[in-house]
C-alpha cells in the first residue's frame, strides 16, 4: 500500500511529527499505553491520530497473539501431563517441545514490533502518512481518512 496522505489538505506540523514518532517509539517500552495516551491527547490532529491508532492496533494484535499462544501452550501442557511418565520425570512433553516454539514465536513477534516501530517512527518523523501493511487500512477505516 503506497504512502498516500488522506484527501484532506491537512498541514503536518513539527509537533505532529514528533508526537507521531513518539507513538511509534514508545510502544517498544510502554506497549499499548503510550499510543493510547497520545491518541487521546492529540485527537485534533489527524496525522497523530492515524499513527497512534496504528501503534495501538499493533499492540492489541500482539496481546491477542501472546494470549492465544499462551493458551495453546497451557492446553498442550495439560493434555500431555498424564503421559509425563514416572514420578522422577515430572515435566510434561509440552514443556520440552511446545515451550521452545512458544518462546521463539514470542521473541520473534517482539523483534518484529521493534523493527516496525523504528521504521514507521522514522517515517512519521519525516511527516509521511506511512501505513502498516494490514493495520494501516484498518486505522484509515476507523478514522474515516
Amino acid at each position: 500500500m503506497p504512502d498516500i496522505a488522506p484527501s484532506s489538505a491537512y498541514e503536518v506540523t513539527q509537533d505532529d511529527r514528533s508526537m507521531a514518532l513518539l507513538a511509534h517509539f514508545l510502544q517498544i517500552v510502554c506497549w499499548w499505553m503510550a499510543p493510547l495516551v497520545i491518541f487521546l491527547l492529540r485527537r485534533e490532529s489527524p496525522f497523530v491520530r492515524f499513527h497512534a491508532l496504528q501503534a495501538l492496533l499493533l499492540q492489541i494484535c500482539l496481546v491477542i497473539f501472546w494470549i492465544s499462544g499462551f493458551a495453546v501452550f497451557m492446553v498442550a501442557m495439560f493434555i500431555t501431563m498424564p503421559t509425563s511418565g514416572t514420578p522422577a520425570h515430572h515435566e510434561p512433553p509440552a514443556v520440552m517441545i511446545v515451550f521452545p516454539i512458544f518462546w521463539l514465536l514470542a521473541m520473534s513477534s517482539w523483534a518484529t514490533v521493534l523493527i516496525i516501530a523504528v521504521l514507521y517512527g522514522i517515517k512519521a518523523g519525516r511527516g509521511e502518512w506511512a501505513a502498516y501493511p494490514v493495520i494501516g487500512r484498518m486505522a484509515r477505516r476507523l478514522l474515516n481518512t
